[in-house]
């Protein structure tokens, strides 16, 4: 149970980092659905600087940079010349998965060297929770930190404040003097590169190898963590590591023997997810609370 735990955490850390990074691009009105080519792209990214560098924190650095700029690509298309998000964000993800792959084939037979191990003196002794808890990748603490820090950000900052309102309601952002286009492609760029930094986590520390189409889901399933979040930092990491626990407990039944065909484990997250979203949505009140206004909708400076 207690390798169960360790897993979930593990698990978890990728989706809470990529949903943290959509729930910054929903909180500005911008809705982008390229997550999973964005994880993709910065996957083959960050596996390659690894490989060539032997640098785990170059590694991330160059997943964050390769998320932002594909980021940056989607918010000029949807920011300023006002292309559908919806298809623009698919063909991101379109586009990532081909252009990985295509990037990857050099790498599918390299071999990252021997992680190292991480744990936290005195703390990780301690029985059951010590191993599950404590032997954990800094990532995965930069995660829950990251989560706090956002928490603050968006309820705490002046800045935090001007980000939700530019997300509420633009036009009276517009009207403050507040550039309403560019803080929304400041908040697009900063959650690619943390989409990007969970797809180099996945390639360089989660699975450390290069397999084409390796974040398997992934990016989706954040995108319905900030739904399923209702848009609120905490709850993203809380959805992150319930959807984590249920990924890895397909392994883990395996594991034990367990009578039970493996195709249908393999989709329990999937499963999870739809079935989260189902009941979400019954309350269509809910979800309008405390959904941004203008997600989704373009902005036209002087209507």
């Amino acid at each position: 149970m207690s390798l169960l735990l360790a897993a979930t955490f593990n698990a978890g850390t990728v989706l809470a980092i990529a949903a943290l990074g959509l729930l910054i691009n929903e909180r500005a009105g911008i809705v982008n659905l390229g997550a999973e080519g964005m994880m993709l792209v910065a996957a083959i990214a960050g596996f390659a600087t690894a490989v060539n560098t032997g640098n785990d924190w170059l590694a991330f650095a160059a997943g964050a940079g390769a998320g932002a700029l594909m980021a940056a690509a989607f918010g000029v298309l949807v920011i300023w010349l006002n292309t559908n998000q919806y298809a623009t964000g698919l063909a991101l993800s379109l586009f990532g998965t081909g252009f990985s792959a295509f990037v990857g084939i050099k790498y599918t037979q390299e071999k990252l060297s021997e992680r190292a191990h991480f744990d936290i003196p005195v703390l990780s002794d301690i029985p059951f929770v010590g191993p599950a808890m404590f032997k954990q990748h800094p990532m995965v603490y930069i995660a829950v930190l990251l989560t706090i820090a956002l928490a603050w950000f968006l309820y705490r900052s002046r800045a935090g404040l001007v980000l939700r309102a530019v997300g509420e309601s633009p036009e009276s952002a517009h009207a403050l003097g507040y550039p309403v286009r560019r803080i929304r492609l400041i908040a697009v760029m900063v959650g690619g590169a943390l989409c990007g930094v969970s797809g180099a986590y996945i390639s360089v520390i989660y699975t450390p190898l290069w397999v084409e189409g390796m974040i398997a889901g992934k990016g989706w399933i954040a995108l319905a963590l900030t739904t399923f979040a209702t848009w609120r930092p905490a709850r993203v990491l809380l959805g992150a590591y319930l959807f984590g626990g249920v990924t890895m407990l397909q392994f883990h039944l395996q594991g034990e023997g367990v009578q039970v065909p493996s195709q249908f484990l393999t989709m329990l997250p999937y499963v999870a997810t739809i079935v989260v979203l189902v009941l979400i949505s019954r309350n269509a009140n809910f979800i309008k609370v405390n959904m941004p206004a203008s997600i989704g909708k373009p902005f036209f400076p002087g209507s």
